[in-house]
């Protein structure tokens, strides 16, 4: 049952406001990558590598993502400790760390300090700040206090702008500006428990007690695919998988034809948009009505606005409120991830 009482529950730490206000988050974050000082990062640049972990990652996964098609150099995300061996001279590594202190981001930076790569972080403090501060790299400095999952708006934004004012990419206030208005709108509706047609609290329903399958799209999608499975893993504490088309027509689709009883436990969300390539399109008409003759439940799920990053984002943050009312359903906290700090302090102790 979800319900403000349910929630007032479940939810002492406040992740429903959090995830409300996620607009207001977005507008900040605009506002502090257009002040941040850029000045010693000069062009031109032969690649971009944006090393993180978690929550830190997935802004710069986004990023990649909803510039694949313009970005005229490459860009990768590097979730390891260590860099990649053609980082050099005319490298950009974005070092993303919300805390400051992610053990396999520190690694990977030292390693992007001694190629001598051009470096640019984003960080609340921590380590990262001390060595950015340490060696004169520009830092963009973002509000903390959050869990870094709900720092989406400060990973995200302030890089897109840093490489908007850089030169790398295009303008980019007229999307920004749609994008901010449909997240307000989608705030109020999604967050509406009143709303007995709320998309969000059905699709969680719909989850609930299943195992969730994410399908999309590799254009442009692929990032928001992760995103689904990341929250819904801690958010609501329920494991989450999911693949990409064409991809998974040349493998996982297979995978169907065996074990009836397991996969009649699984929900399959298809998310979509307009700017799919047309065979993709095709192929996921193809494969929904493969997949729908096996799963127990089977939905699709569009974005909404006119420009690529409003889409984007629209079915981020859909997947955000989905996620959350899944932690309510499943009676679990959906802001600690005890798991996860259990396995660091089993790291320390080594």
């Amino acid at each position: 049952m979800i319900s403000s009482e349910s929630i007032a529950r479940i939810d002492p730490s406040g992740m429903f406001q959090c995830i409300a206000d996620f607009p207001s988050q977005v507008e900040e974050a605009v506002e502090i990558g257009n002040q941040a000082r850029l000045r010693s990062l000069k062009r031109p640049f032969s690649s971009i590598v944006m090393t993180g972990m978690g929550g830190s990652a997935i802004g710069g996964d986004l990023l990649r993502s909803y510039l694949s098609q313009e970005l005229s150099i490459p860009c990768i995300v590097n979730r390891s400790y260590t860099m990649p061996a053609f980082v050099g001279t005319s490298t950009l590594v974005v070092v993303s760390s919300y805390s400051g202190n992610t053990e396999e981001t520190l690694a990977a930076f030292r390693g992007a300090r001694e190629s001598g790569a051009k470096i640019l972080c984003l960080t609340t403090g921590g380590e990262v700040l001390r060595l950015a501060k340490l060696s004169g790299y520009p830092v963009i400095k973002v509000v903390p206090g959050l869990q870094p999952r709900a720092a989406l708006g400060y990973s995200f934004f302030p890089l897109l702008l840093a490489l908007t004012r850089i030169g790398i990419v295009r303008n980019q206030d007229a999307s920004i500006r749609e994008t901010i208005d449909l997240l307000w709108r989608l705030s109020r509706r999604f967050g509406n428990l009143r709303n007995k047609t709320n998309q969000a609290v059905r699709i969680a329903r719909m989850l609930h007690g299943k195992l969730p399958i994410i399908y999309s799209s590799s254009e442009h999608l692929d990032a928001v695919n992760v995103r689904w499975r990341g929250q819904i893993s801690e958010n609501a504490k329920q494991l989450a998988y999911g693949h990409v088309l064409p991809e998974m027509n040349h493998n996982e689709i297979v995978g169907w034809e065996v074990d009836r009883a397991l996969m009649t436990k699984t929900t399959v969300v298809f998310l979509k948009d307009k700017g799919v390539h047309d065979r993709v399109r095709l192929r996921e008409d193809i494969t929904r009505s493969i997949v729908r003759r096996r799963a127990g439940k089977v939905l699709e799920v569009s974005s909404e606005g006119s420009s690529l990053l409003a889409r984007i984002f629209s079915l981020v943050y859909l997947g955000d409120w989905v996620s959350y009312y899944l932690a309510i359903l499943n009676k679990r906290n959906p802001t600690p991830v005890k798991v996860i700090e259990y396995l660091k302090n089993e790291l320390a102790k080594a």
